[in-house]
């Protein structure tokens, strides 16, 4: 089977609660008088959803209600029954618990059985690498129906007793970057006329002797009343490496497919932050693609990013039309991307 048989049927997000606004998570948070113009400054970020009631600490969703929810939607949107589905692949970071694993939650809830399921533990690229191993699998013919999710929540990480005023700029930019959410993608060996078409996906480690870039600890009962933070930020050395190997990644990833600059209708760059964003963009100079773009308004799903960019794209492209999509992961540096044609 050839990587132009394999098609996009359908793709589908879902949120938790409302949108919240930098007034209110700083005053949430207490995190100080210069909370808000800090965060338009340095983040851009404007609203995100949280898997949390900021008001009462409570958990409204997990991160398997959202990818239920998504995955239901596409599967729904594509015309697949759960019975049709033959692989079912989930990039995450943040795992509801790490036995059981959340895609087979999922898999149970959508009616589906008897079929390879994997779920990979990775950043901002976990989505892409999902994506590549659904993609190889089918190239091999033995799967004709896949379902791919993406998803992130980050509840188990917020303390709402914490003093966040008293917080380092490396820990605290972590509560204004990141929202929850989760998206669902259906890939079909037999796709309709003018779908699009899933060319190429990139994933690379490009980490080999660099200090990670992010770090995100897991505490368990030996461990969970360490002083130490759970997650830490370099943002300086996520600053001056992100532009660069997201260049590197569109690159290689049009290079391969034989696509120049001006090929491409649509770019869907990384979404860390929309400064980080503006930055990168700016830095690809693409000479006509279209840039999208929705961290502003979700801030940063992380493994859900892709299907909300995707989301704004597929119902639009045109037979001729092509998109590219480039992740880059600072946890220990990997980058990724997909390359997608319409025909």
């Amino acid at each position: 089977m050839a990587a132009s048989d394999i098609g996009v049927a359908a793709v589908a997000t879902e949120l938790p609660g409302p949108p919240i606004d930098n007034a209110t998570l700083g005053r949430t948070l207490h995190a100080g008088a210069t909370f808000e113009t800090w965060v338009d400054t340095f983040i851009g970020t404007r609203t995100r959803h949280l898997a949390m009631d900021l008001a009462t600490g409570e958990v409204r969703s997990s991160l398997a209600d959202l990818a239920e929810a998504a995955g239901r939607k596409a599967l729904t949107a594509a015309g697949v029954a759960p019975g049709d589905v033959d692989l079912v692949v989930m990039g995450t970071s943040m795992p509801d618990s790490l036995l059981p694993t959340t895609v087979n939650l999922v898999a149970d809830r959508l009616g589906i059985d008897g079929v390879p399921t994997y779920q990979l533990q990775s950043g901002c690229t976990g989505a892409m690498q999902a994506l590549d191993i659904a993609h190889q699998l089918m190239l091999t013919g033995r799967h004709r129906i896949a379902l791919v999710l993406g998803g992130d929540v980050c509840a188990k990480h917020v303390d709402l007793g914490m003093r966040f005023d008293t917080l380092s700029p490396g820990e605290l930019v972590n509560t204004v970057l990141f929202g929850d959410g989760a998206g669902a993608l259906v890939l079909t060996a037999d796709p309709a006329p003018g779908a699009a078409r899933l060319r190429r996906v990139l994933v690379r480690f490009v980490g080999r002797g660099k200090a990670p870039g992010q770090t995100v600890e897991w505490f368990g009962m030996g461990d969970r009343h360490e002083q130490r933070s759970a997650l830490h930020e370099d943002f300086k050395a996520i600053e001056e490496n992100v532009p660069t190997l997201a260049g590197q990644a569109l690159t290689e990833l049009i290079g391969a497919e034989g696509w120049q600059p001006a090929d491409l209708d649509y770019l869907l760059p990384p979404q860390l932050s929309v400064r980080m964003t503006d930055r990168i963009v700016k830095r690809l100079a693409l000479p006509r693609a279209e840039e999208v773009s929705c961290v502003g308004e979700t801030g940063n799903t992380a493994n859900a990013l892709p299907f909300f960019q995707l989301e704004r794209i597929l119902p639009r492209m045109e037979p001729g039309q092509r998109a590219a999509a480039v992740a880059v992961e600072s946890s220990k540096w990997i980058t990724a991307g997909l390359a997608l044609e319409a025909v």
